[in-house]
């Protein structure tokens, strides 16, 4: 079902050229513009077809009308706890045995999967968009983007909080700033460098729980590197629990005691800032961290 949004344009959008009002004043991509230029009823002004050169005058009615892409993902599985959903964005609660999109190890049996067969239940398009991506083993907050528009606005925009179990006690709080590298290009493994890695990696921590053992963080990125947190929090002598491609603490879990518990967002249409958030995986409860709260206003 392709999606219609209308803007009723005001005295601050007078007087420029659809396209700068698109792509400037409502963050469409120019890729987007020009499949909405070549779609017919694509852009409509008042009640006639417009050109991205025409210009606004204030109390006009503009009409875009976004088609769906074609699906190319699979349509099978069941469907994880959703947290949100409207015509522009679906956000889930992955749980940590299922990756995230289909692979040579996992055909059918991914979050992109059942996204497929969920959306086609509601007669749309079998498309997955993910914006961002967790590791399989990693649990919590994945936000979809339902539609092209809703992709480009939201690439980058989401700010996300961690929680992890780690080994022993890294003290009360800090800062990772260590660039993350892949060692071998055929493998998933990576590692830290000031002098191989070449992109930035940072990556705040704060303890809220510990009993000497082990201990429950919290943790915020910076940047969004492949196995940031996993690699980091590993560099500093304080690997994941159930993490053994980094350590081995904790190997009985299985996989990694790191979930995405919160998020926040400017809705891609609307403009409305929402905050999502997300219960732990029971493995954090059997690791004694029962009484997890999520309270949007801790920040590192």
């Amino acid at each position: 079902m392709a999606r219609v949004i209308t803007y009723e344009i005001d005295a601050e959008n007078a007087g420029i050229k659809i396209f700068t009002f698109l792509k400037y004043r409502q963050g469409f991509s120019t890729k987007l513009i020009r499949t909405l230029k070549n779609t017919e009823g694509g852009i409509i002004l008042g009640e006639d077809e417009a050109r991205t050169i025409d210009i606004l005058k204030e109390g006009d009615r503009l009409t875009v009308t976004i088609p769906e892409t074609q699906g190319v993902i699979e349509p099978c599985g069941e469907m994880p706890e959703i947290i949100y959903e409207d015509e522009d964005i679906l956000v889930l609660n992955k749980p940590p045995q299922l990756a995230m999109h289909p692979t040579h190890n996992h055909q059918g049996d991914t979050l992109a999967n059942a996204v497929a067969a969920y959306l086609e239940s509601k007669g749309k398009k079998a498309v997955f968009r993910a914006v961002g991506r967790l590791d399989k083993g990693t649990a919590g907050i994945v936000v979809c983007a339902l539609t092209p528009l809703s992709a480009c606005k939201l690439s980058g925009k989401i700010k996300k909080t961690y929680f992890a179990v780690v080994k022993g006690n890294p003290g009360s709080e800090g800062t990772v700033d260590v660039p993350v590298y892949r060692p071998n290009p055929m493998k998933t493994l990576r590692a830290c460098s000031y002098e191989k890695g070449t992109e930035p990696a940072i990556t705040h921590w704060k303890t809220l729980e510990t009993d000497g053992e082990k201990s429950l963080v919290m943790l915020n990125l910076e940047t969004g590197r492949t196995h940031q947190i996993r690699v980091h929090m590993a560099h500093i002598g304080h690997p994941l629990a159930g993490d053994n491609m980094y350590g081995d603490f904790m190997p009985e879990f299985g996989h990694q005691l790191l979930f995405c518990g919160r998020c926040s967002l400017n809705h891609p249409v609307t403009g409305e800032e929402m905050v999502f958030t997300a219960s732990p995986p029971p493995e954090f409860d059997k690791a004694g961290f029962a009484k997890l709260q999520l309270d949007n206003n801790l920040k590192v």
